[in-house]
Parts: structure tokens; sequence; C-alpha cells
């Protein structure tokens, strides 16, 4: 994000909301972020669990956020760490697993414990958008 905006608050006014995508690969973080801005949502990176961590909790972004991406495989603090992490420290947002090391009892056991979507890399932009899409409904019905 190149610039700040001060509307950021009123999410609908802005866009289509604010995704975190944690990925260790530079080349996956940054397709992924084109293919989610093209869409309309503001984007925030992180090469690991740990700096995730850090960019969450700088400035605004701790209440400005609403939905995660998180690879699984990676330095640092790792998906499933990371992915505790925010399910402890902001239910509210929805978290989903970019993997490119499908694992079926992975994809299960992140289901059990609140993932709502699990994506295999390559993932393309229609399947990326929609499962982010749907992550944020679920996000606003929670909140009724």
């Amino acid at each position: 994000m190149t610039e700040d905006r001060s509307d950021l608050f009123f999410g609908s006014l802005t866009g289509n909301g604010r995704v975190l995508v944690v990925d260790d690969e530079p080349d996956v973080r940054r397709v992924v972020r084109l293919m989610l801005e093209k869409a309309g949502y503001d984007v925030l990176e992180a090469e690991d669990g740990q700096a995730a961590i850090e960019v969450i909790n700088t400035g605004e972004n701790r209440l400005m956020l609403d939905a995660v991406l998180c690879d699984m495989r990676m330095p640092k603090i790792n998906g499933v760490e990371a992915l505790a992490y925010f399910r402890d420290n902001f239910p509210h947002v929805p978290v989903g697993v970019l993997t490119g090391f499908p694992d079926t009892e992975m994809a299960v056991s992140s289901m059990r414990n609140g993932v709502v979507d699990y994506l295999v890399k390559p993932v393309d932009s229609e399947r990326l958008t929609t499962a982010v899409a749907s992550a944020m409904a679920q996000r606003g019905i929670a909140w009724r």
C-alpha cells in the first residue's frame, strides 16, 4: 500500500477490504497481491509468520484487517504457529491457507481449527478472489 487512507475505517467506501498475504516466496506474494488488488482489495504482505505478526500489530493494521491468507511451510514462525496466533488474537478475522504442498490431513486439521478455505498453489485468480470474498462474507455474518 503506497498511500495512507484515513477512510479505511469505512471499508466498503474504499474497496473490498484489507488482506494480509503471508508467504515466504516473493513471487507468490507478488502474484497474489496483484490478483487481489485487481479485484479491489488492499493487500499487506509478510514473508513468514514472524513478519506477519509484526505487520498485523503495526499502526492501524490491527483494527483494519479483513482476512489472512497464509502459507504453511515457512521459516521462523511456520503456518501452523501463525494460524494459531491469528485464531487466538484475531478470532473475528477469517484465515485461509495457501499452500504448495497439499496434505489431506493438514487440510482437515486446518478446517477443524477455524480455517475458512484451503487453497493449493498455483491458484487461479477467480478461485482466489472467490475464496477471499467468501471469507469476508462469513466474517460479516459473524459480526451480526
